[in-house]
């Protein structure tokens, strides 16, 4: 098989560039080697509770030099898809910094007043009364939007509920379905390629999870890598009735392919 000319990269963070906040080995070489070889490229999280400002500096502390311009979150494809949908709309927002920014930003108003769009994203501290408001919204004709369908994130604790758990809530509350943007949706990985003006027949996806990355990264059209370093292991991949175009140790194999 005739191997597929990349020129454009979209990669995970979490699980493929770091793991609880170290850099993987080969991490920092590999985005050296696309900034080197000017690459367009994207690191993308279903995360929205950062800014891509935050993100950078987290990745910098970790030694992965990553632009603000080259991150792309969860939080950042729901703002481009409402700009899409409606410009200039309205939202009753959810969530954190990386959510409310990227709403601003795309010309949103944020309101509790009836909103076009209740926009449900990550945060550390739900609370019981903004769940409410946003049931009731829902109920009077909101229409319900979600940055990820994630039901747990990480931390040093143990797993905590995210999104798609509160947005399970208000699906029971409401009977009202929310529309998910983040990955495994192929949109955002359209929507990524737009913003780097790439080709889904030159562009590969690495990640670390069959069920998101790569299953998203065969629906857009991409090329896929599946690293071991994260949340998938080697016997699993067959357990699955879809494959990644490689499966490869982690990032570090995938320098010379830049």
């Amino acid at each position: 098989m005739t191997e597929r000319r990349i020129d454009s990269w979209l990669t995970d963070m979490d699980g493929v560039l770091v793991h609880e906040g170290q850099a993987i080995p080969g991490a920092p070489e590999f985005v050296r080697a696309l900034r080197e070889a000017d690459r367009p490229f994207l690191v993308l999280t279903n995360n929205s509770i950062f800014t891509p400002r935050d993100l950078r500096a987290r990745l910098a502390t970790s030694g992965i030099e990553v632009p603000e311009s080259a991150i792309w979150t969860s939080a950042l494809a729901t703002a481009q898809f409402l700009t899409d949908q409606i410009p200039n709309g309205s939202a009753y927002a959810i969530g954190e910094a990386g959510l409310t920014t990227a709403l601003y930003e795309a010309g949103y108003t944020l309101t509790e007043s009836d909103p076009d769009y209740v926009v449900l994203g990550e945060t550390r501290t739900y609370s019981f009364e903004a769940i409410t408001k946003a049931v009731r919204l829902v109920r009077g004709g909101a229409r319900f939007i979600a940055t990820n369908p994630d039901t747990t994130g990480p931390s040093a604790e143990g797993p905590l509920p995210a999104t798609g758990a509160v947005a399970a809530m208000i699906q029971a509350a409401t009977g009202r379905s929310p529309y998910y943007v983040g990955k495994p949706n192929p949109m955002m990985f359209r929507s990524a390629l737009n913003r780097i003006e790439a080709h889904s027949e030159t562009t590969a996806m690495i990640g670390d999870r069959m069920d998101t990355d790569v299953v998203a990264g065969i629906e857009a059209g991409l090329e896929t890598f599946l690293v071991m370093t994260g949340s998938t292991s080697a016997h699993e991949v067959d357990t699955y009735p879809f494959r990644p175009t490689h499966v490869v140790d982690s990032v570090a194999d995938l320098i010379d392919r830049v």
